[in-house]
């Protein structure tokens, strides 16, 4: 776990310190995992958002040399100035962020995730930050890959426990031959061995893998058009966190008033898209 400040400063001690440093860990995040009546006010009470994430998941989640920056990053930044708090980070495993929220280690989950039926019945959305329509990435010199139906019979990795894992291995089962798909931790390792020839192609959301393309556009190219269903990545609360949910949405939507959200789209995605004011109704 990595714990960054809102300056950008982190403590990685605490990977390297063994036993003794976990403990210290688990007893700072205990602290926070007390119940607390109104997270809302709890917040505004010590002047600060605890938010996690997974930070390797660029564009939106990116730790470079130390500093946290991204899609998230600024908008958080901006939501946070709006509440008059300011924001510590953690850098999480994706696979221990959810978990981590309901057990109220943190405030609030940042790491983009998709809209679902089964999750809106165990997490409290916020409305929509992103697109999160599910894609596919192949290798620049892969003519045999043209369209998302071209997958059949071959090899797909994608970040285990995500919403666009869950969608490519539905789609492949209805092609003429079935899709390998192998699981990984995180999306890098599965862009790797994209690279690397060992699978034919990685699955994630549209701005995700055409971030990742726009970088190594003689390594990557998305396939298009995307195969999911129309979908959009939220921030995540509890249940119970309605009060604090409402407040961020405000802040969400009053950073789309301002400019704020086209500004940090533009610098990110290279374009601006319009987003629900609500949170819509999940297709998937």
């Amino acid at each position: 776990m990595t714990i960054f400040d809102a300056s950008g400063l982190s403590r990685r001690g605490l990977l390297k310190t063994g036993l003794a440093g976990a403990a210290a860990s688990a007893a700072w995040l205990g602290g926070l995992g007390r119940a607390f009546a109104d997270t809302l006010a709890d917040v505004k009470s010590r002047g600060e958002l605890v938010a996690a994430t997974e930070m390797q998941f660029p564009p939106f989640d990116i730790s470079d040399n130390g500093t946290y920056k991204g899609v998230d990053r600024e908008l958080v930044d901006a939501v946070g100035a709006t509440l008059g708090v300011k924001v510590k980070y953690l850098d999480l495993p994706w696979t221990s962020v959810l978990p981590g929220l309901e057990a109220k280690k943190f405030d609030i989950c940042i790491a983009p995730v998709t809209i679902t039926k089964e999750r809106m019945k165990r997490y409290l959305f916020t409305v929509p930050i992103a697109d999160a329509t599910a894609a596919l990435m192949k290798r620049a010199n892969d003519d045999s890959i043209n369209k998302p139906e071209d997958l059949a019979g071959k090899t797909v990795g994608g970040q285990k426990g995500t919403s666009q894992l869950a969608q490519i291995k539905e789609f492949g089962a209805k092609l003429p031959k079935p899709i390998e798909v192998k699981e990984y931790v995180d999306n890098n390792q599965s862009y790797a061995d994209l690279a690397a020839g060992r699978i034919d192609a990685s699955v994630n959301s549209l701005p995700n893998l055409a971030y990742v393309a726009a970088q190594r556009p003689d390594t990557f190219k998305v396939v298009l058009p995307p195969f999911g269903q129309p979908t959009y990545f939220s921030w995540v609360g509890r249940l119970e966190d309605k009060t604090l949910i409402d407040a961020i949405n405000a802040a969400i939507i009053k950073a789309e008033s301002d400019g704020t959200m086209a500004a940090i789209q533009k610098k990110w995605f290279g374009q601006t898209t319009d987003l629900p004011k609500t949170v819509p109704e999940p297709t998937i």
